[in-house]
């Protein structure tokens, strides 16, 4: 078997994954002709996907997020936010992924005039539909964007909804002058809440952004978390001498970093793959796991992701099942429910593969 089947056959788990960012062409060029959109470059689906790749893998974060302008346009109806929404959980069944968190900000569907109850419904919809077709497991969270004032708001429609399907609340957005200290009331909302925070840091802005959003602003996991490479000391070879306080303290305490290879090179984040610290987080034992940021623009799958790392740093398949029950332990959803997709999907879904293995060896 392909190293490619064996890593699409087997489950996974995914938990930084944004919806606007995962748009199948078809579907955009669909909405936008229902919307009477005009702007997008194409009308054919490859073309369109190709448009979205190219435009994507710039180097840089500000030119990366313009390819959202078109899928957020065409992203303002309920039955549109219900289709994709549904369309995700089929393309997460179609690669094996048994549980995923998506996300998204409310704040830009709401063109049309829908109310963020409207919009957060719809999504809810489209995803527990996808679920009973698809057996997916998902989690929704909402995002407050780190340039806006409404972070607030957004953090108590992620609570009001918190039994209807969304587990957590994030701050997204451009890092450099957006610093997430700014948004402490929504923060501290969530934690009086007992609630869950993930916060976009370190990855266009230094390590002191993943402070600031552990140690400020209550983070339980990070997104992205590249530049804590920079506290860590290394020796010519590139093992690791010594970790400063802050990479310690994550370290030690287990917080989960949701870690983007292939993004993070269309961003800018990392110059080149080979230079990406997952591998050496990984090493030292930090609670890490892959995830695909925004597939259509980078066009990726999670299947590509561990791929990528497959290819690149040599993990086996021991290490593509440690990285997922990673993530599933990192998972917003009750203690409880976390449990049976690991000890009745991960775990016996690796165990088969590891006898099919077996058997065509024999």
């Amino acid at each position: 078997m392909k190293t490619e089947e064996i890593i699409r056959g087997v489950p996974k788990v995914l938990l930084h994954d944004h919806l606007d960012g995962g748009l199948r062409t078809q579907t955009i060029i669909d909405l936008a002709k229902d919307l009477n959109y005009k702007k997008l470059p194409t009308s054919d689906a490859g073309e369109l996907a190709e448009w979205f790749h190219r435009g994507a893998n710039k180097g840089n974060l500000v030119e990366y997020l313009q390819g959202f302008e078109h899928t957020c346009a065409v992203m303002q109806t309920k039955e549109g936010l219900r289709r994709i929404a549904y369309e995700m959980m089929e393309d997460m069944h179609k690669d094996n992924v048994c549980y995923i968190e998506t996300r998204f900000a409310p704040v830009f569907h709401t063109n049309k005039g829908l109310w963020y109850e409207d919009i957060i419904t719809a999504v809810l919809e489209g995803l527990e539909k996808g679920k009973r077709d698809f057996g997916v497991g998902y989690g929704l969270i909402l995002c407050g964007m780190r340039n806006m004032k409404n972070t607030l708001e957004i953090a108590e429609l992620a609570v009001n909804f918190r039994r209807n399907g969304v587990v957590g609340f994030d701050l997204a957005g451009e890092e450099g002058g957006y610093p997430p200290k700014k948004h402490l009331d929504a923060f501290q909302f969530i934690k009086r809440e007992n609630f869950n925070i993930t916060i976009h840091a370190g990855e266009a802005f230094g390590k002191e952004s993943i402070w600031q959003a552990i140690q400020i602003c209550g983070a339980h996991r990070i997104g992205h978390a590249t530049r804590l490479i920079e506290d860590m000391v290394f020796d010519p070879e590139g093992k690791v001498l010594a970790l400063g306080q802050l990479a310690q303290y994550i370290l030690d305490t287990r917080l989960p970093l949701e870690i983007n290879l292939i993004s993070n090179v269309h961003t800018g984040a990392i110059d080149k793959m080979e230079n990406h610290p997952f591998i050496k987080l990984y090493k030292e034992k930090f609670r890490v796991f892959l995830n695909t940021d925004d597939r259509l623009m980078s066009d990726t799958t999670l299947t590509k992701e561990y791929l990528t790392a497959t290819e690149m740093f040599g993990l086996t398949l021991d290490d593509v099942e440690k990285l997922n029950i990673n993530a599933m332990k990192s998972s917003f959803i009750p203690y409880k429910e976390r449990l049976p997709y690991i000890y009745k999907i991960i775990k016996p879904g690796y165990q088969k593969m590891r006898e099919q293995l077996l058997s065509l060896k024999v």
